[in-house]
């Protein structure tokens, strides 16, 4: 039986820097709250899949995320942008979707040349696109290429104790040693989520969330 080889634990600490803080519930009933920094990665489609990594080729899960049944894949792409500069290793995110999706931060989009949208993930009418090759093939997307528009994940209880609803707007201060306060986190309530405010690679360094001594999400 063969072994898939060992996965570099730098890399996937890189794909989602996960639950970087994390604000215990109290005796008040407050939801526990994680905030996490998702780096660059890419969504896939089965048909891209099958593209990138061969017929038949599923992807194969290497670490879970903090949303049950969602993982970071062993496999990675190669992004290629318009002017021929590139990632050369872009982590997949699973499980696969309808549509193929590729979530950057703003520094990535320059390091590339590519413009890019701050859009709701999944959202990606009118969007830039990009070729990412594999190791059995190439996808040539013609959108999909977004910065991922801040926001939060709840279950319905957690938007009741908030007070708010999917589609609603939040926002997210952070004591550290760079203070900052994040507005505009898009509230995304569906069952099963837990409570979960995903942010970039540059909103993260910006605020030294890594290292900060509080969170606080809240209703402006």
């Amino acid at each position: 039986m063969s072994v898939a080889p060992p996965i570099d634990r730098s890399v996937v600490e890189q794909i989602v820097r996960e639950i970087v803080w994390k604000h215990l519930g109290g005796p008040d009933g407050k939801p526990e709250l994680v905030v996490s920094i998702s780096a660059r990665h890419v969504h896939l489609s089965d048909e891209d899949v099958q593209t990138l990594f061969g017929a038949g080729h599923t992807l194969t899960p290497a670490k879970d995320l903090y949303q049950e049944g969602f993982y970071a894949a062993e496999e990675t792409v190669m992004l290629v942008g318009p002017r021929k500069r590139m990632l050369p290793s872009v982590r997949v995110l699973g499980p696969t979707r309808s549509a193929s999706q590729v979530e950057l931060a703003f520094t990535d989009g320059i390091s590339l040349g590519i413009d890019l949208p701050v859009r709701p993930s999944g959202k990606i009418e009118g969007t830039p696109g990009c070729v990412l090759v594999g190791p059995k093939g190439v996808v040539e997307l013609s959108r999909g290429v977004i910065r991922a528009e801040r926001h939060v994940h709840m279950s319905p209880a957690d938007a009741e104790y908030y007070g708010v609803k999917s589609g609603d707007r939040m926002s997210l201060r952070v004591q550290s040693a760079c203070p900052i306060v994040f507005d505009d986190l898009l509230v995304r309530a569906a069952e099963g989520i837990k409570l979960e405010v995903h942010l970039d690679t540059d909103e993260g360094n910006a605020a030294g969330i890594d290292h900060a001594g509080q969170v606080e999400l809240f209703k402006p």
